[in-house]
């Protein structure tokens, strides 16, 4: 893993399992109107949807659980072990919302068990983003660090601009009927198929040379206990992941049902807004990974931290006063 060619595929190798977690995220929001027809039916669309969406984030209900128990697993088992183990369960969750037939053949168990499928995939992806995270940077150059992990984001960004290229695509090819019927769950399949891939390239992971190297691997009671002692730290954690996770699905899942539902446009306009943001993402979170290397990583995080706040809902406001693709974009 020493040379560059090396780590170039360790970092492949780990991120691979990111792209598809992200993936599943971003088809579940780009078709939640879709979804919340097919699971969630009401007389009023509104409250169907939100439904949906109330689905959608009771994945993140999951992921502090997925951190302390998964996080724990891969301290004491290894980051291999336990990136694997996320892609099982993220599996899982994706062949569920692919699969399981709609309210009117189910009844309540279709919700349901869309239900347990996200909640899979949220207790799976609270370890996947630190897990992946962990690794990148234990197999980092010095001084490279905030390069290497971007990777992670970087990875997502990916998955943006997959997902949403195969939304225009099929909104393309399909009527927008055979959308709402049937053709929001052909990604969700596509995301089936690309598991078996996934596997293969995940399970030739090298173990970090750093965990190899300790001689102590902490219990699940040790690091609850940590956690206690370090609770002003995690919550500053939680804060920063908080900020990112609020800002990234903002202007990347919701876009799509915002533009339709709010800004009145088409399905392709929406789409195509969110992949040119993928793309964008794609190119500049590397170049401020490496930046961060340079200056640090405080000025970063403040800066877009405050930019975010003050700009969020005169930006937002404005949209919906003066709908439009460009104006979104």
């Amino acid at each position: 893993m020493g040379s560059s060619t090396g780590k170039g595929k360790a970092i492949f190798r780990v991120v691979s399992g990111n792209f598809l977690e992200m993936f599943d995220f971003m088809v579940f929001g780009f078709y939640a109107t879709a979804i919340a027809k097919t699971f969630f039916p009401s007389d009023s669309a509104f409250a169907s949807l939100m439904l949906a969406l109330a689905t959608f984030g009771a994945g993140f209900l999951m992921r502090p659980l997925g951190a302390i128990f998964l996080g724990a697993y891969i301290d004491r088992h290894g980051r291999r072990k336990g990136l694997i183990i996320t892609l099982a369960l993220m599996a899982m969750g994706t062949v569920l919302i692919a699969c399981v037939p709609g309210y009117a053949t189910l009844g309540v168990a279709a919700p349901l068990l869309v239900l347990l499928g996200r909640l899979l995939q949220g207790f799976s992806a609270g370890v996947e983003l630190g897990g992946v995270s962990v690794y990148l940077a234990e197999i980092a150059t010095p001084g490279r660090k905030g390069f290497f992990v971007s990777w992670q984001s970087a990875s997502q960004q990916a998955a943006v601009v997959f997902a949403g290229l195969l939304g225009v695509g099929l909104n393309h090819w399909l009527s927008p009927e055979d959308m709402g019927d049937w053709g929001w769950r052909i990604p969700f399949l596509i995301g089936c198929m690309i598991v078996p891939v996934i596997f293969v390239i995940r399970k030739s992971m090298e173990e970090t040379p750093e965990f190899e190297a300790r001689t102590h691997h902490p219990t699940l009671r040790e690091i609850v206990r940590s956690i206690g002692q370090n609770f002003g730290l995690v919550l500053g954690g939680m804060a920063l992941v908080v900020m990112t996770t609020v800002s990234f699905y903002l202007i990347t899942a919701y876009t799509p049902t915002f533009g339709k539902s709010e800004l009145h446009l088409s399905d392709f306009d929406a789409l195509l807004v969110t992949v040119c943001i993928g793309l964008s993402n794609f190119f500049w979170l590397p170049v401020m990974g490496a930046l961060s290397d340079k200056v640090g990583r405080k000025p970063l995080l403040l800066g877009a931290t405050l930019l975010a706040i003050l700009t969020a809902y005169p930006a937002l406001s404005w949209l919906v006063a003066n709908p439009s693709f460009s104006h979104l974009l």
